[in-house]
């Protein structure tokens, strides 16, 4: 619904609200709180407006939701229709190398030597130049 909030949940906050304030002062808090909200909510479009006409004519087509680092990936570097997935697919392969083998096909490639386990109790091959 709103807020994320599902219908019963909802619920138990008006049951928990009638229980808090009892229901003479319920009807008052309500009120309070959705005046709290609208002038929450008229801070900020004056806030928006004064932004926007401090910044003056060049940002007037200027949506404040654009700033979040998210949409402005998403719209400036990706474009309306790709998706962040697949920028970091190219990201990390960027020659497309991870499904290629040697040999030019698409399949993954297979190894030719087995390697042997090393027995009970023996240290791998130490390189000290390697390290």
């Amino acid at each position: 619904m709103f807020f994320d909030l599902s219908l019963p949940e909802i619920i138990v906050l008006l049951g928990l609200g009638v229980v808090l304030f009892g229901p003479d002062k319920l009807p008052s808090a309500a009120a309070s709180a959705a005046r709290f909200l609208r002038q929450v909510r008229a801070f900020s479009e004056s806030a928006r407006n004064d932004l926007r006409n401090e910044l003056g004519p060049e940002f007037q087509g200027l949506n404040l939701e654009d700033l979040n680092p998210k949409a402005f990936v998403r719209k400036n570097l990706l474009g309306e229709s790709e998706d962040l997935r697949g920028l970091a697919q190219e990201l990390r392969d960027p020659l497309g190398l991870s499904t290629l083998n040697m040999n030019g096909n698409d399949l993954p490639p297979q190894r030719t030597t087995a390697q042997a386990a090393l027995p009970a109790g023996e240290r791998p091959p130490f390189d000290d130049d390697a390290t």
